[in-house]
């Protein structure tokens, strides 16, 4: 039961730090590549906390950004790992429930959470390439990583992932027969 408890701790800890980071890094890359600051983005997030007040805010209303990204990332991290506890057949396809609940988290995100906090200019995204562009990047930035993790800390490693792996497997097969 500890055992349990530690790794399903670490799952959702290191799935969160996982998809934070990785989604971090394409929003990031995202707002630069349209000519904004790379803190831009960021106080935006820290506006949903705040209010408008942090689209005026320095490097400070930035970083608390960073750290309610990196909150919402480990909860969407404990979540999947309560419904993997509930329902292991999850990890089996990853990216098959990385699609599905990246989409479950852009709709949640898009059309729960951000409209109801306190970001002073949100436009809900409008259109189905809109809507299927964002499902997939949280499916591939947010979901995937979550997955990824969770697989490992949870115990379903793909038998043959690498070829040393595969090599030890096909071994002590042979030292069994």
């Amino acid at each position: 039961m500890k055992d349990d408890l530690r790794n399903s701790l670490q799952a959702i800890l290191w799935g969160g730090v996982a998809a934070g980071t990785v989604d971090m890094i394409m929003a990031t890359a995202s707002s630069v590549g349209r000519g904004r600051a790379p803190l831009d983005g960021w106080r935006f997030v820290a506006s949903g906390l705040i209010g408008k007040t942090a689209l005026e805010g320095g490097w400070v209303t930035g970083v608390l950004g960073l750290l309610v990204h990196y909150s919402l990332t480990t909860i969407m991290a404990a979540l999947f790992v309560l419904a993997v506890r509930r329902q292991p057949g999850l990890l089996r396809s990853p990216w098959v429930s990385a699609l599905i609940y990246g989409a479950l988290i852009f709709a949640a995100m898009n059309y729960v959470i951000v409209p109801h906090s306190g970001v002073p200019t949100w436009k809900t995204p409008s259109g189905f390439w809109a809507n299927l562009s964002g499902a997939m990047a949280h499916g591939f930035f947010v979901a995937l990583p979550i997955i990824s993790v969770a697989r490992h800390f949870l115990g379903l490693e793909q038998r043959f992932s690498t070829p040393l792996k595969m090599r030890a497997s096909v071994e002590g097969e042979r030292q069994v027969a």
